[in-house]
């Protein structure tokens, strides 16, 4: 198998996990697991995003959360923003890692930012330029990069044609999201595939729901047409508030579990990742998805 030796793993559990819980999470709460993901060996994570508040409530404290977090040295805290204005106040905050997003789909992208695509890359134009000029880290999620809830299967060549056309703005990294969990291992070998074989500048990244079980294979599959850097969420929280029916995220620990039998390194202290997911449990009703939590559950169940 052509397999990295050696994976990075981006946590969005703050922000992508977080976002599309209807029960508002205190923000101590949060602060505490951003803190606590920071201890574990993870070197990057978004950490909330300058969204509307009316419409995604769950990121009301952005603020107050990017300023209260205790922010290590070895570790890049990002934020999302969707257009200016999210710039706008994400700089305001101190934030000098940013990950924009555009979707792949015409009806995802107008009901996500009320915008169609070439809107909004044209207004996120200006946003990446302005935070070029201040040096500032752009990553750029492609939403709906593989399949669409409203459009159904998303054409490759119009994914290929964001790709490209980020490329020319200079982003730092894209990513390529399977955003209502719905693509499959050959569809994700084939477009990562052809993404590489355009020798892109930007780091490419491999962001994965688990809504119908395919998250593992096809994290494989990427893993195999050359990705080495993944999208995953604590306890396998996620959604999204504009895609009906998307499960929670590839989950970090399970994610990391595999990596690690298979003798692939992430630097990540597994131990401290479950001690994360006990945080999570604290944090929300829903039960989580993720398997080694489970396991772990039954096991001690079945010791006592």
């Amino acid at each position: 198998m052509n397999l990295p030796k050696r994976v990075e793993i981006i946590e969005s559990g703050p922000r992508d996990g977080i976002q599309n819980e209807k029960i508002f999470i205190p923000t101590e709460m949060k602060i505490k697991l951003i803190n606590a993901l920071g201890e574990t060996g993870v070197k990057r994570m978004e950490a909330t995003s300058f969204v509307s508040p009316k419409h995604v409530p769950q990121m009301s404290d952005a603020d107050t959360v990017y300023r209260n977090i205790e922010k290590r040295e070895d570790v890049q805290y990002m934020a999302l923003i969707p257009n200016k204005k999210g710039f706008d106040l994400a700089r305001k905050s101190g934030v000098t890692s940013l990950a924009l997003v555009v979707g792949a789909s015409q009806t995802f992208n107008m009901k996500n930012v009320r915008m169609s695509i070439e809107e909004s890359l044209q207004q996120l134009r200006s946003v990446v330029e302005k935070a070029k000029d201040l040096n500032y880290f752009v990553r750029f999620h492609i939403s709906t990069a593989f399949c669409c809830p409203y459009e159904g299967l998303v054409e490759e060549a119009e994914t290929l044609r964001i790709v490209r056309t980020l490329e020319t703005y200079g982003v730092d990294e894209i990513v390529l999201c399977d955003t209502i969990g719905r693509a499959n291992p050959r569809q994700v070998h084939e477009l990562f595939c052809r993404v590489f074989d355009s020798t892109p500048i930007a780091k490419i990244t491999a962001h994965f729901h688990d809504t119908y079980g395919f998250s593992k294979a096809n994290a494989l599959a990427a893993l195999q047409a050359g990705v080495s850097s993944f999208d995953t969420a604590i306890g396998g929280l996620g959604g999204c508030p504009f895609a009906p029916g998307a499960a929670g995220n590839d989950s970090t620990e399970d994610f990391v579990y595999m990596l690690h039998e298979m003798g692939i390194e992430t630097g990540i202290d597994f131990d401290k990742l479950m001690n994360c997911v006990n945080l999570v449990k604290e944090m929300t009703e829903r039960k989580l998805t993720g398997h080694i939590q489970q396991l772990t559950q039954f096991q001690q169940s079945s010791i006592k």
